[in-house]
């Protein structure tokens, strides 16, 4: 994934426009290629690849929006997922989250609409209604590896092995 700039330039969006053009799902593939690289969908990615397609803007967002693996806000090179289901909620879900907020610097407010990207774009902290994982409660999920059981002093050592030194 590309960090530090706002968007991808042109010249690599023509390549993944053309390496999809023709083919079955195009469209569909061209943004999955734009995540991977850029992590996210920016609104320029997204203007550039409708001018180029003459697919309309809001078919772009649309999809962008329906898919959950897309994301129109800028994501972390790690995706750190907490769940919130009832049985991780009464086994201390909410203290998890306060501890994940702090040692990320992330401010509580920049969830109210979702997922908070810390500053340095390492880190993407989301919530989950349930991952599945009951017996294991309270449970989060990071870039796919499940951690159980967890208590707030667990947390710095989790990071730690995305390569977050508190």
């Amino acid at each position: 994934m590309m960090c530090g700039r706002q968007f991808m330039d042109e010249g690599r969006l023509d390549e993944l426009v053309e390496r999809h053009r023709g083919r079955q799902g195009e469209v569909l593939s061209t943004l999955e290629a734009i995540q991977d690289e850029d992590g996210y969908l920016s609104r320029e990615a997204l203007e550039y690849v409708s001018r180029k397609t003459g697919v309309p803007l809001s078919r772009l967002y649309s999809l962008g929006t329906f898919y959950s693996a897309f994301s129109l806000k800028p994501r972390g090179r790690h995706l750190v997922t907490l769940c919130e289901g009832t049985t991780c909620h009464v086994r201390g879900a909410p203290r998890l989250l306060s501890s994940l907020l702090s040692l990320l610097r992330i401010a509580p407010e920049s969830m109210a609409e979702g997922p908070a990207t810390t500053e340095d774009r390492e880190f993407t902290l989301e919530t989950a209604r349930c991952l599945g994982c009951c017996s294991l409660a309270p449970v989060i999920r990071v870039d796919g590896d499940v951690y159980g059981y967890n208590t707030i002093r667990k947390m710095p050592g989790i990071l730690k092995r995305y390569g977050r030194e508190e």
